[in-house]
């Protein structure tokens, strides 16, 4: 690298490391806190770095996208919650049956979960 950028790139602040022939700067992402996100903040996380890469980006780059992943899971998880619920609640999906027919009792909770998951994915997770 000339001097007249190195010395450039000193004076903004920067660090630099030299891998070969090249010097690439020594970049980190700050103000990231560690928080667990789930199923939906993951699908969503890869839906917006596949299709929507400049937004992706620049959440990550300033440091916001695990407070923004953690806002979708909430959602997600709160807009499910309540739909698993609901659906349960339409549907007559209670204890009885599940004492008289356990088999029947698990199909029907794994369609409404699947029925759920899909309405999810479709108003919050892919758009």
């Amino acid at each position: 690298m000339e001097e007249s950028i190195k010395t450039e790139f000193e004076k903004l602040g920067g660090t630099y490391r030299q891998a070969g022939d090249y010097y690439l700067p020594n970049l980190e992402i700050d103000n990231q806190i560690e928080v667990q996100i789930g199923v939906f903040g993951q699908r969503h996380r890869r839906f917006w770095k596949e299709n929507h890469r400049v937004r992706y980006y620049n959440l990550l780059t300033t440091g916001t996208l695990n407070d923004y992943l953690a806002k979708v899971e909430s959602l997600a998880q709160a807009m499910f919650d309540t739909l698993v619920k609901e659906l349960s609640e339409k549907e007559n999906l209670n204890e009885k049956l599940k004492a008289s027919d356990p088999l029947e009792w698990v199909r029907r909770r794994n369609n409404i979960r699947n029925r759920a998951t899909e309405i999810v994915n479709a108003e919050v997770i892919f758009v």
